[in-house]
């Protein structure tokens, strides 16, 4: 496969990263095959996405077509929608049995030429790659949220993915304005190793009264002049995204730094689940 023979792209899970990586491909001419579980659930994404647009225009001098935008995406319940697409980026929760029910179920549909793009948080790739037909053909891409604004992303090499691969990959990214860096495959990779130690610690700092979410956010963006928090960015992320991706970890690497906040355990027990749900950290 070459870069001119990338056309179709299906982005699976409809939630906020699978819809801001619609969006995101497909502002760059990117046809789009949107799938998800339920149609309201795509017909919510679709929506915001109209309004992320109608927002962009809004607020920059260089304008976006939001009708040809929404005209490239289109969405589907059956994954047997994908069996002609060049491209595949998978985003479903950060549940490992659903995600490698997810690829023995398409590799089983996909062309062989089709790449995976396992937009995971701290899933080792080489377990995705395990069970499909081409694993070669499987490669973390971790798009940094909200995706139609970054312009980084995290990729994720196994042992098996060629140079040649990588660089079509890297090349594809590109032609959406986003940069990369390549790093071997392990769990959490780079970033969330890092990013989950933040955000864990620093809901723990919350719990034992030590600093409210403000203070603890205020010390980062201010003292480290990070452009947000690690409160801020559980809250972006998906509380329940971040307990996820902890317990990953914590079972991967069996150390008790992993250990996941019990805070953040009672915030999705309670359904404060960040913007998502209006209620996080914070309050949108």
């Amino acid at each position: 496969m070459t870069l001119e023979d990338i056309k179709k792209i299906g982005v699976i899970g409809a939630g906020v990263m699978g819809t801001g990586v619609a969006q995101r491909f497909a502002q760059y001419g990117y046809e789009i095959i949107l799938v998800d579980v339920a149609e309201n659930i795509l017909e919510s994404s679709k929506k915001t996405i109209e309004r992320n647009v109608m927002f962009h225009n809004m607020m920059n001098k260089e304008k976006l077509d939001q009708k040809a935008i929404i005209e490239r995406i289109h969405t589907q319940t059956s994954y047997q929608a994908l069996e002609d697409a060049d491209i595949i980026i998978e985003n479903i929760p950060e549940i490992i049995e659903q995600k490698l029910n997810v690829y023995e179920q398409l590799t089983n549909i996909t062309k062989e030429e089709c790449f995976y793009l396992v937009n995971t948080s701290c899933i080792p790739i080489k377990r995705i790659a395990d069970v499909v037909k081409q694993p070669e053909k499987v490669i973390g891409v971790h798009f940094m949220n909200p995706v139609p604004l970054q312009n980084f992303a995290e990729v994720i090499k196994t042992s098996l993915i060629s140079e040649g691969s990588l660089n079509l990959i890297s090349e594809f990214l590109k032609q959406v304005k986003i940069d990369c860096t390549a790093v071997n495959d392990s769990p959490g990779f780079v970033s969330n190793r890092l990013s989950h130690l933040f955000m864990n610690e620093a809901a723990n700092l919350v719990m034992e009264g030590i600093a409210t979410p403000e203070q603890v956010d205020m010390i980062f963006t201010r003292g480290f002049h990070h452009e947000i928090g690690p409160l801020y960015t559980a809250d972006l992320i998906g509380i329940d995204t971040v307990v996820n991706s902890l317990d990953v970890l914590y079972e991967c690497y069996k150390e008790d730094k992993y250990k996941c906040s019990q805070y953040m355990r009672d915030m999705v027990e309670n359904g404060e689940l960040g913007r998502k749900t209006g209620k996080g950290f914070f309050k949108y």
